[in-house]
C-alpha cells in the first residue's frame, strides 16, 4: 500500500473556480484541471490540508485554501510556473472575502502566505510517498460449504 500524509479534507464533489490565472495551455492532472482561460476545476476526491499556520479552519476558510493548495501543487509539479504564485495568493484572498471572512483576517492570511508559503510551491517539496509493509503471511481460511 502506498499513501501520503498531511491532509485533513477531501472534496466530495468537483469545485469550479473562475480565476485570472491563465497558463499558456490547458493543464490536467488526476485531481486538478486549469484551462488557458483560467477555469480551475478541483475534482472530487482531491485532498488538501486546509488552513496552515497559527490559525483555525472555519467555514469561510475552505474554498480559498483548496484552490490555493491546487495552484501550489501544480507549481510543485512544475506544470504551472511559479510566476503565478502572487496571483494564486490574491485569488485565495478573493475567495476568503467572497465567503464572508473579514478583510482584516483575509489580509493577514494573504500577507503570511506571501511571506512564508513559498516553500509549498517548490518542486523539491513534493509530498513523500510512504509504503506500508507487505503482509508477511497470508491467512488461509477453510470455506465451509
Amino acid at each position: 500500500m502506498k499513501y501520503r500524509k498531511g491532509y485533513k479534507y477531501q472534496l466530495a464533489e468537483d469545485e469550479i473556480f473562475y480565476t485570472n490565472i491563465c497558463p499558456p495551455e490547458n493543464i490536467a492532472t488526476q485531481f486538478i484541471e486549469l484551462t488557458a482561460g483560467g477555469v480551475l476545476t478541483v475534482k472530487s476526491g482531491y485532498a488538501w490540508d486546509g488552513a496552515s499556520g497559527p490559525t483555525i479552519d472555519t467555514v469561510n476558510a475552505m474554498r480559498g485554501p483548496c484552490a490555493h493548495d491546487a495552484f501550489y501543487q501544480l507549481m510543485r509539479m512544475q506544470l504551472l510556473r511559479s510566476l503565478w504564485r502572487k496571483k494564486a495568493d490574491n485569488f485565495m484572498y478573493k475567495c476568503l472575502i467572497e465567503d464572508g471572512m473579514s478583510k482584516l483576517r483575509a489580509s493577514l492570511w494573504r500577507r503570511e502566505v506571501g511571506k512564508f508559503a513559498g516553500f509549498a510551491a517548490d518542486p523539491k517539496r513534493v509530498k513523500k510517498v510512504y509504503e506500508a509493509p507487505a503482509q508477511k503471511y497470508l491467512l488461509k481460511r477453510k470455506l465451509d460449504i
